[in-house]
């Protein structure tokens, strides 16, 4: 399988995602709230969901949603304030699991991360194995469980790490891309939301194998210069490296509406956008400056407001404020309508988080499950 990587100039790179890390962090150090519906968040009606264990998602809730809206779903839910000075302990900890055996680490929060192990410095024969240890060293030396992909590219390393979540290992080998991508849902490509997936739903693209049969100028006109990434990807091609240390320069989060909207009704997406960029942001532990309000009106004109603060803005009520106030500089008059909202935060300075400041931190969205057998791997197609 080394020989095949090397003729086709491919790389190995394994995704690591840690399972319902925040919440995992809590039930294993409070052995009372083991098997009980977990939600670190704080209870109020601005309060988001950082994090929802397994057993919490079985009543729908998610990472993100409104903490009223989690406990309306599961009123049996216990509700854990979020501890981020210790979640940062615990991801220093795996990510020092991953120095043993590459330093080309890209972070994306902290839970989760890129790893190049083309070459590993344990001389280890395959990346499955690199994975495979990765994974049960940090059950072994820290009691928590994490998924992992296994794949040529970044891309698809990031599909294979949640093709069996919770505490699973997938790998994609080259051989078999063409084959995984041609049934695979549009909705499992990574940056396709709802609304995307169902503007594809009405041009009659519900896999992988529909868009790899159109024609690049067809993937153009629908989906404009996200078309030719479209192709690249349906193809299995992704060039993107592992790129250590990778600072993002801005945080945003964009709501394209089924319908298209006046600005005024653009307030409530403003509020939640908000929300979801402050989250994003304090899992990265950084601290910004600059707000950045988008615009995209019908006819597909793109505008942006931005406004540099003389400090850090220090909270989501804050950032959903200041927002709000660019509104006033857009000028197109009552009738204008949009059909995208969106929301950044930029000119970033890292940070020691602040664990009284009051932000809220998300992880990504897992697929159902359980982890009450804990040691038991499920792992598939271990040969690369």
């Amino acid at each position: 399988m080394d020989e095949m990587f090397a003729a086709l100039g491919a790389r190995k790179v394994v995704h690591v995602d840690m399972d319902a890390f925040y919440a995992s962090v809590e039930q294993r150090d409070d052995p009372g709230l083991r098997g009980k519906p977990v939600v670190v968040a704080w209870k109020g009606k601005r309060s988001v969901v950082c994090a929802a264990s397994y057993e919490a998602r079985r009543y729908g809730v998610r990472s993100a949603m409104p903490a009223v809206s989690a406990e309306r779903l599961c009123p049996e839910a216990v509700f854990i304030p979020p501890d981020f000075a210790r979640y940062k302990a615990v991801s220093q900890a795996v990510r020092g699991i991953f120095q043993r055996h590459t330093d080309a680490i890209e972070p994306l929060s902290l839970d989760e991360a890129y790893l190049d192990v083309t070459e590993n410095k344990l001389g280890l024969p395959t990346a499955t194995l690199v994975a495979k240890t990765i994974r049960q060293q940090i059950w072994t030396e820290l009691n928590l469980t994490a998924s992992a992909g296994v794949a040529p590219n970044k891309f698809l390393a990031k599909i294979a790490s949640d093709w069996k979540k919770p505490n699973g290992l997938f790998v994609i080998q080259p051989h078999e891309v063409q084959d995984f991508l041609l049934t695979l849902p549009v909705g499992r490509i990574p940056g396709v939301g709802k609304v995307t997936e169902a503007r594809m739903a009405q041009a009659g693209i519900s896999t992988v194998g529909h868009i790899r049969a159109m024609t690049l100028p067809a993937l153009e006109l629908h989906f404009g210069r996200w078309g030719a990434r479209l192709y690249e990807l349906a193809r299995g091609i992704d060039h993107n490296p592992v790129i250590p240390n990778r600072v993002r320069k801005q945080i945003s989060a964009e709501d394209t509406f089924p319908d298209d909207i006046p600005l005024e009704d653009c307030d409530s997406h403003i509020r939640r956008l908000a929300d979801k960029v402050w989250a994003a942001s304090r899992s990265n532990l950084r601290r910004a400056k600059t707000v950045v309000l988008k615009l995209k009106t019908k006819e597909f004109h793109s505008f942006t407001r931005s406004s540099t603060q003389s400090g850090f803005i220090a909270s989501s009520e804050d950032l959903t404020e200041i927002a709000l106030g660019l509104c006033q500089r857009i000028d197109l008059g009552p009738q204008q309508l949009y059909r995208l909202v969106g929301v950044g935060l930029s000119n970033f300075l890292l940070d020691e988080v602040d664990a009284g400041d009051g932000a809220a931190t998300t992880e990504k969205h897992e697929t159902e499950g359980s982890t009450s057998s804990l040691p038991m791997f499920d792992e598939s197609r271990q040969s690369m």
